[in-house]
């Protein structure tokens, strides 16, 4: 049932693959599979954490009951779980690891709540440390003249709801007094959730986003790793410690 499961996330309707394209696919998801299992310790001090619904406000499961896409079907190791966390970072801090494809809000006592994300294509990933310039509640969308131009035909507004593709909540990075244009936000399309396909910004799960925005402040810093930079939980290194100006 798993395994059927898996061919349905990758988009091979629970059939095994026919053609090379296919095959390489699939070989593709079980590789980083399994190095997310490595890097991203689940198994090795991880609890999975449901989500809990006293979260969700009224409008919040007005809207989420209108959701356009059925429940998706997400792989356990991109669930909510609290892990052991070996990188040095204060609690409060989020870190991003998009080569693992997870985000962790950082806990006390060398604890940490990792969520599995959607990240950027190549071209799109943004990296850096910046802190939270603002946060907002089922956010509206303008996309970006570098989106209409790379996705075609999009409309020039959506506003907050199910339907848009910012979700539930969204968290603005701001850098050096300014907006870095790259956003933590959930989305109309949660079996992508574990895949590198966004215009750069970091989607979660809506209720997901929901959890992290009741727990990020203002100004909580966020630590956006580099390509090939991810070393959670070994190799630990401090990206950010407090007391900095982002």
């Amino acid at each position: 049932m798993v395994f059927a499961r898996t061919l349905r996330f990758l988009g091979l309707g629970g059939a095994l693959p026919s053609t090379t394209g296919d095959a390489m696919k699939l070989a593709r998801w079980f590789a980083f599979a399994a190095f997310g299992l490595l890097v991203g310790g689940c198994g090795v001090g991880s609890t999975l954490e449901p989500a809990p619904e006293a979260n969700l406000k009224p409008r919040d499961r007005e809207l989420l009951s209108k959701a356009p896409y059925a429940q998706a079907y997400i792989p356990e190791m991109y669930r909510r779980h609290i892990v052991d966390y070996h990188r040095r970072e204060a609690p409060g801090t989020i870190v991003v690891d998009q080569d693992a494809r997870y985000l962790y809000y950082v806990l006390p006592n060398k604890k940490a709540i990792r969520y599995g994300v959607t990240v950027g294509e190549d071209a799109q990933i943004w990296s850096g440390v910046a802190k939270i310039g603002s946060m907002t509640e089922w956010p509206s969308w303008t996309p970006t003249p570098g989106e209409h131009q790379r996705l075609g035909n999009l409309p020039s507004f959506v506003s907050g709801g199910p339907h848009n593709p910012m979700g539930a909540r969204a968290l603005y990075l701001y850098a050096n007094g300014k907006d870095t244009l790259f956003r933590i936000h959930g989305t109309n399309q949660p079996e992508y959730i574990g895949a590198a396909i966004s215009s750069g910004c970091i989607r979660m799960t809506n209720e997901d986003v929901i959890d992290l925005y009741n727990r990020a402040k203002m100004g909580s810093p966020v630590v956006v790793l580099a390509p090939g930079q991810g070393d959670s939980p070994f190799n630990p290194r401090v990206a950010f410690t407090g007391g900095r100006d982002s």
